[in-house]
């Protein structure tokens, strides 16, 4: 079923209630959470604030909620800090971060359940402890709350862009600049739906057609959400850059969607140009053949959430922690400053 809003200002899960009054608005905001409910293509939290014109999709939930199955399971998991409030892990590469409707197991909630059975409730049923995300194939820092006193306070921090997150990514190209800030909205790809993309005044950006703007719905534009990423090259290498990205908004694909917009992806990005060859001659021939080689065999992206910067909840006390890289990570590294016989900037910054 598909509906458009005709005036705005409503939040979603009482707009559905209105128009299904035998349908709960807890039920409600249960499928929403659940993805029964899409707004423009995309999901949404049951207070998303509808605007006029707003196309939402949906279907009536069972009668019954979706089950998702939240049995612990023993997955090693890094736990860098932990208190009787919260802890923070470094996410490995590979593990999605919670359950989800057709991937209900293998995931960081099933492994926090074996190692600390009692979590904050969180925003959703499934989602018990997460305060934040990073995608699947990103490694780094992740808090996670033992309790809801501890949960809704780092929500709030975490709205006021109070929880200062870093970085490091490895990009194609060299950035004629040190520092640069991209202030541009992400939302919805208007094709491929599993993907994001930057709108402006001249509509979506797609990175990997290398510019060239894409006729985009309107609806698209207006879902579009602010979002600010400041870069700061840390090191270079002839046809790679390290980048250093400090966030303000924490909106999916963020760091890489960005990157890809001012031209430079980052290596190893399946979805946002991020594969490619080494152009020709760049390096020596044996040495170029074996940076290739390296490239190829990524799994993933070249992206770690390296650094948080909170203060405590309960306590107030500020917190800094640092990870390093993830061994791919710092491979690739290695080899290009073999080829280049340069000092590594991670050498002195885990």
């Amino acid at each position: 079923m598909e509906g458009i809003v005709e005036q705005g200002g409503i939040r979603l899960d009482k707009w559905l209630a209105g128009r299904f009054p035998q349908v709960s608005r807890q039920r409600w905001q249960e499928w929403i959470e659940a993805g029964g409910v899409l707004v423009n293509g995309e999901r949404v939290k049951p207070a998303y604030k509808l605007r006029t014109g707003d196309r939402i999709e949906y279907t009536l939930p069972p009668d019954r909620p979706p089950a998702i199955d939240l049995r612990p399971e023993p997955i090693p998991v890094e736990i860098v800090y932990e208190d009787e409030h919260l802890l923070v892990v470094n996410k490995p590469r590979g593990l999605t971060v919670h359950p989800a409707p057709g991937h209900p197991h293998g995931t960081l909630v099933n492994a926090l359940l074996a190692y600390a059975p009692r979590l904050a409730q969180g925003s959703a049923p499934f989602r018990p402890g997460i305060v934040h995300r990073l995608d699947k194939d990103t490694t780094g820092l992740l808090i996670v709350a033992k309790t809801d006193q501890a949960h809704a306070r780092l929500s709030a921090e975490l709205q006021r862009h109070a929880i200062e997150r870093r970085y490091l990514a490895l990009v194609w190209g060299e950035p004629k600049w040190e520092q640069y800030t991209v202030d541009l909205p992400i939302g919805r790809h208007p094709i491929d739906r599993k993907r994001m993309v930057t709108f402006g005044g001249r509509g979506s950006a797609e990175p990997n057609l290398k510019g060239k703007a894409l006729p985009s719905r309107k609806a698209d534009a207006i879902k579009a959400r602010p979002a600010r990423t400041h870069f700061t090259v840390r090191q270079r290498w002839r046809g790679f850059t390290l980048l250093e990205a400090k966030l303000d908004t924490g909106r999916t694909h963020q760091v890489r969607v960005h990157a890809s917009a001012i031209g430079h992806p980052v290596v190893g990005d399946p979805l946002y140009g991020g594969r490619r060859s080494l152009p020709p001659s760049l390096y020596p021939p044996e040495a170029q053949a074996r940076l290739q080689a390296a490239l190829d065999a990524l799994p993933a992206q070249l992206l770690h959430a390296y650094a948080l910067a909170f203060r405590h909840p309960i306590t107030d006390e500020p917190i800094r922690l640092t990870v390093p890289l993830p061994d791919d990570f710092k491979q690739v590294l290695a080899l290009l400053n073999e080829v280049e016989q340069v000092e590594s900037f991670c050498e002195n910054h885990p």
